[in-house]
């Protein structure tokens, strides 16, 4: 059992029994009880199944299509109905939920790695290595977001990987600054300044103390960005600087339907209508989270 330090003492709470109970213990039990995340939890776990059992839920290939079939509105055949070139949209949709968890959860988890290393060293360090690793931070957050990732997806092609890789680089300096402001707080601590004192070396301090001490704030963050992602990787796709044909990326089957909206409303609205529940999901996740972690909505 890991030690309690002056930092996470504050939040730790006793049962019933008056036995000390740790405080990621009591976060889970607080998020138990919380309606909304238990509801963000069940649409996310539903969309997870639906991706992992894409193969098992339709017969039909999500790139191939019969164009005697275009246009074809939702039936006992085509649950969804079928694009404009024959494809059937429920398809299209069951395997577009790998592509869009898979560049949420990878992108988040890629500047979460970047952005805490470098938190890391801004906040500990300071110095000259604080202030250049700012001001890189300060310089990539003068840009909209979203332009920003077109100008990386323009510099290296059009791709789902590249939309991944410029999701992940542009999201950087959100968890780096964050981290930062945790760091700068934290190693002012007793804790980490009696660690100093017996002689621990400074990559132990962080490893040990510092980093999970900080892993809260990072996992709400972290939650929320999910979403934040899969918006982001749809509106490449809308733009076309993401996924590619056939791809059955959500966002670029917004796109490719937008000049049938009136003719094929359907080939629009299952699409657009799994994105707003995954990204719903993922945000009463995360404010649930952000109510568990934090020690400051505890009653």
């Amino acid at each position: 059992m890991g030690q309690i330090t002056p930092d996470t003492q504050a939040v730790v709470v006793q049962d019933h029994a008056g036995h000390a109970v740790s405080p990621w213990r009591d976060a889970w039990r607080t998020l138990r009880k919380n309606k909304m995340a238990i509801i963000g939890f069940c649409i996310i776990a539903f969309f997870i199944l639906v991706a992992v059992a894409a193969p098992l839920l339709t017969s039909f290939e999500y790139d191939q299509g019969e164009l005697k079939n275009k246009h074809l509105p939702p039936s006992a055949e085509f649950w969804f109905g079928t694009d404009y070139n024959g494809r059937d949209v429920f398809t299209r949709v069951v395997y577009g939920a790998q592509i869009s968890l898979w560049v949420g959860f990878f992108s988040v988890i890629g500047s979460i790695v970047m952005g805490t290393i470098l938190g890391l060293l801004a906040g500990f360090y300071g110095k000259w290595i604080d202030t250049l690793i700012s001001r890189i931070f300060d310089i990539m957050l003068a840009f909209p977001s979203i332009l920003l990732a077109i100008a990386i997806v323009s510099i290296f092609g059009p791709s789902l990987q590249n939309a991944l890789m410029a999701i992940a680089i542009i999201n950087v300096p959100t968890y780096g600054r964050l981290v930062r402001s945790r760091v700068l707080s934290l190693k002012e601590e007793e804790f980490v300044m009696a660690a100093r004192a017996v002689g621990m070396k400074n990559s132990r301090i962080i490893m040990q103390h510092i980093l999970p001490n900080s892993l809260a704030p990072i996992i709400v963050t972290g939650t929320l960005g999910i979403a934040t992602a899969i918006l982001e990787a749809a509106a490449l796709g809308f733009l076309g600087l993401g996924a590619q044909v056939p791809q059955p990326e959500w966002g670029k089957m917004l796109a490719d339907s937008r000049e049938y909206i009136q003719q094929a409303p359907w080939t629009v609205i299952f699409p657009g209508l799994s994105i707003v529940l995954t990204v719903l999901g993922f945000n009463l996740i995360g404010d649930g989270l952000r109510d568990a972690l934090d020690p400051r909505m505890k009653n």
